[in-house]
Order: C-alpha cells, then structure tokens, then sequence
C-alpha cells in the first residue's frame, strides 16, 4: 500500500496539571493500599507525574509522592526504594501501573505484622489532577523548524506533547513520534533517538535539551544511516 503522508502541522500547546482533593488520606501503608485500589485514576497519574510540574526540593532518588511518603513518613526505606524505581511509562494503562503498585504494597504488608504508622500531620493526602491546556499559537510546518522552536517553548509544552501525549495516541507515542511519523519514513531514525529519552528520571529542562539534542543530530546529518 501506497505510504500516506498528511501535511498537517504540529501544533504547539501549553498545559498545567490542577491539583484537586480528593479527601481520601492514609497514615499507614494498609490503608495507603486500600485507597491506591480504589481512587480515581488521575489521582495515580498526579503522584507520578505531577513532580515533574511542580517545584520540588525532594531527595531526587525517589520520583514519585508514594515512595516519597513512604520513606519520609513510614521511614520504610527499603519500601520506599522498591517504590522509587517503578517507571510509569512502562506501563501501558494506569490500571496496569495502580497494579504494580498494589503487588509492591501487598508484599510488603505480607513481610509484616505492624505496619508503621505515620504521624497525623504527615498523612499521605490523595490529589487528583486536571490537565488545562492552552495555546501559544505556534504551529511547526515542518520538522526542521523544531531545531529552532525546541528551545523557546515552554515545561508545560514538554510535558503535554512528551509525556501526556502517550495517554492520548496510538500506541502510546509521544507527540513528536506521532507527528514525524505521519510525516513519512525518512524520520525513522530520528524517532528510534527520541524512543531512547527517558521521560520519567529526569527534568522537564533535561527533557527538552535531550529532545533538541536529537533533532539537531538528525539534521546535522549525524543520524542517518
């Protein structure tokens, strides 16, 4: 079958995650678990994600809020470590990551009779998120203008088309795969460079640099076969 390339441009978008309560806290990890099975799945998304948004003066060896509270509140360190390298991108579905979560947690209950409480003041309170996405009125007509545009665009614009975008496309890509590859095949080897960012151990800054990284490469010749 004949390839079909679409010429639409890629349209840049800004976005901020809005935290909402959702009243559920927990002060153990029993009761951490009970929550974590039943909560909205935005809540799940938010404390992995949500980081990432945020200003954080966190220990940067635990990237999300579960192992976070775990080690600080519960001082469960070994606990907090399993927690801490769970990649929520290699997770297809939410579902699928809340259930990592709740087999880590269940084994951990299983190895103890007393489970730590935390004090009241340092409950794990649940936060549920909003995506709000605005539009900065760029438009990108073709890919070699990301080499100039990458550097001006904002955190929130890495986070929508880098890491929210794997919930909205097929399978699960990120908005510069997705588009480039509508784009047609001589892209393949810059988007086998933009599959190898990690998304999750790192900043949205270094997130972008490695992304602009990547498009000067390709376009500089460096990346073609």
């Amino acid at each position: 079958m004949m390839e079909t390339i679409q010429t639409d441009p890629f349209a840049i978008k800004d976005c901020a995650l809005i935290a909402i309560a959702t009243g559920e806290k927990a002060r153990n990890l029993r009761e951490l678990r009970e929550i974590i099975e039943r909560i909205d799945p935005a809540s799940i998304y938010y404390h992995f994600w949500g980081g990432l948004l945020r200003p954080r003066f966190d220990d940067p060896e635990y990237h999300n809020d579960f192992a976070i509270w775990v080690y600080r509140s519960l001082h469960n360190k070994a606990l907090a470590e399993r927690l801490a390298v769970i990649d929520p991108a290699a997770f297809d579905t939410i579902e699928n990551l809340r259930a990592e979560l709740l087999d880590i947690m269940e084994d951990a209950l299983y190895q103890t009779d007393t489970p730590a409480w935390a004090e009241r003041d340092r409950q794990f309170e649940f936060i549920r998120s909003q995506i709000v996405v605005f539009n900065p009125n760029v438009q990108v007509t073709d890919a070699a203008m990301l080499t100039r545009v990458l550097p001006t665009i904002s955190l929130g614009s890495i986070f929508f088309h880098f890491i929210d975008a794997r919930q909205r496309n097929r399978n699960h890509l990120d908005d510069f795969r997705f588009w480039l590859r509508s784009q047609g095949d001589s892209y393949e080897p810059l988007c086998d460079a933009i599959a190898r960012i990690d998304p999750y151990f790192s900043s949205l800054s270094d997130l972008r640099m490695e992304l602009l990284k990547s498009f000067v490469s390709h376009f500089s010749g460096e990346q073609r076969p």
